[in-house]
């Protein structure tokens, strides 16, 4: 699914397209700094029916959130150096021990998540548009 957005209010469209899909207990956001992944936690998290205030997990590294559903972790790796270090924060557990587990900056460690079932939301940045990639 492709989708382009050019306001905060269009989130909420985007979220409608995506939850009917919504199969994995794993989701990888990718996108540039400041492309949108935690304004679409946001949302997302809204949508599930948390109530709890979401924000960026950068510097906590892993966020909780509690929903109706069970718990939701929003993670951050951006400044993990090594797989080593993503081990070390306890990764497995989260994913065993959670309804939905949201993974900002994944790729390092996207080839240990190859095996599980997942979705990706993809973020670009253009001009003043956001384009929207989900699978």
């Amino acid at each position: 699914m492709q989708s382009k957005i050019n306001k905060v209010e269009d989130w909420q469209t985007i979220i409608d397209e995506i939850l009917p899909q919504f199969q994995h207990p794993i989701l990888l956001l990718k996108g540039n700094l400041g492309a949108g992944k935690t304004t679409f936690t946001q949302h997302l998290l809204r949508n599930l029916g948390s109530t709890d205030e979401v924000s960026s997990p950068t510097y906590a590294i892993v966020n909780e959130y509690d929903s109706p559903k069970g718990i939701i972790f929003h993670f951050d790796l951006y400044r993990m150096k090594s797989i080593d270090e993503v081990y070390d924060i306890g990764i497995e557990e989260y994913l065993d021990n959670s309804f939905l587990c949201i993974i900002e900056w994944p790729e390092i460690y996207e080839k240990e998540l190859a095996d599980f079932p997942h979705h990706e939301l993809k973020i670009e940045v253009g001009g003043e548009d956001r384009i929207i990639n989900f699978r």
